[in-house]
């Protein structure tokens, strides 16, 4: 257990959101873990979308409980919009607003050893089954794919390749490769299709996500379909990062180090500060969310078709009115926009993730393109396989 100073602190994790139940579900455990370390402290949590509570739901429930001071910690792997911008604008929206609480924003999980070995952790269980169910495959004959979640911004794709290298290194496999669920390139199914003619006996598949969800559904499905095609291999898929406890502890840390005022982002590789090689023209781009559309669309699906594991069919329009559900267009996110950063932070652009959302509609908001949407082997493809 871990004491906090004895003035009215409360912490705020904060998430993307899920309408996979499950996913909120999960993502609900951190803060539980969290009020088991700080047992005399409140602890909320809240989503920016497609889930409740929304953040400001969060906030106003630790307002309700007397805290003046918050410590925010986002709950997200690498720093990319979500956490530049969008978390940031809904905390100094609320803040604005709310004059007699303080919020003091944490920094991203990141490139962390815990949480490598946490990764590690997982990626060593799904070996020792496939192991024990098929028999053993030396790590020298064994592939590791790392699948990240792809943003516009280079770093924090960058940020998953360094994973990649760390456990591949550490580990002792023979190869190593990544690739990203969305947004940037490669995705999913051509990565694997390229690993696949690598020769390696064995490829072992690994999200490296916080928690299920949509996305990482789709992964499996991906390295099913593209073990199908390749019945030589072995695909191996293992599990997410979820509430092993050293996610808690760097959780924990995250807190510690807005304590200890040393919660710095790595803005020497921002693309919005600095002149990324590709992505010039987003220097100085203001900071600002655009998520306020769907705060809190989606949940409270619990009863439908997918009973919670939601595989993303609720955003086809055609099954939900085959079962009576509501349909919401949602848009892909192809660029960027802007408010004052939260306690030092800098200004940021947003980061032009499409969520996987296949459906489009107009806001008054506009985007910065991401100069690489036409990739082949990018989200173009994607839609192209959908045809």
């Amino acid at each position: 257990m871990t004491s906090l100073p004895s003035e009215t602190v409360g912490i705020m994790v904060c998430g993307h959101g899920s309408r996979n139940q499950n996913a909120a579900r999960e993502f609900a455990s951190v803060a539980e873990g969290l009020r088991t370390r700080y047992p005399d402290t409140p602890v909320e949590y809240g989503y920016l979308e497609f889930c409740d509570p929304v953040i400001s739901d969060g906030l106003d429930r630790l307002c309700e409980k007397g805290v003046t001071k918050v410590l925010a910690v986002p709950g997200m792997l690498f720093a990319a919009g979500h956490a530049k911008n969008d978390i940031p604008s809904v905390l100094n929206t609320y803040g604005a607003q709310n004059r007699d609480m303080v919020i003091h924003y944490g920094r991203e999980l990141g490139v962390d050893l815990k949480m490598i070995r946490a990764a590690g952790a997982r990626i060593g269980e799904a070996i020792d089954a496939a192991d024990q169910e098929h028999g053993r495959v030396s790590r020298h004959e064994t592939l590791l794919m790392v699948v990240g979640r792809g943003a516009s911004d280079p770093d924090a794709n960058s940020n998953v390749a360094k994973v990649m290298r760390m456990l591949w290194e550490g580990m002792g496999f023979g190869w190593g490769e990544t690739c990203y669920s969305g947004v940037t390139f490669p995705l999913v199914e051509p990565g694997l299709e390229h690993a696949a003619k690598l020769g390696y006996r064995r490829i072992v598949v690994f999200p490296y996500f916080l928690f299920t969800g949509v996305l990482v559904k789709r992964i499996y499905s991906y390295a099913d379909q593209v073990a199908a095609r390749h019945p030589g291999i072995q695909f191996v898929k293992a599990p997410y990062l979820n509430d092993h406890p050293l996610v808690l502890d760097t959780f924990q840390d995250r807190v510690q180090e807005i304590l200890d005022g040393q919660a710095v982002m790595n803005c020497q590789m921002c693309k919005y500060r600095e002149q990324v090689l590709g992505f010039e023209a987003e220097v100085g781009l203001p900071q600002e969310s655009h998520h306020h559309h769907v705060e809190g669309i989606g949940g409270g699906l619990e009863n439908c078709p997918c009973q919670g594991d939601c595989d993303a069919s609720c955003r086809d329009e055609d099954f939900c009115r085959a079962h009576g559900l509501p349909f919401t267009p949602v848009h892909s996110h192809a660029s960027a926009g802007s408010l004052e950063p939260v306690h030092g932070h800098h200004h940021h652009g947003h980061d032009h993730h499409d969520h996987d959302h296949d459906h489009h509609h107009d806001h008054d908001h506009h985007h910065h393109p991401y100069p690489h949407a036409d990739h082949p082997l990018g989200p173009r493809s994607m839609e192209k396989g959908r045809r």
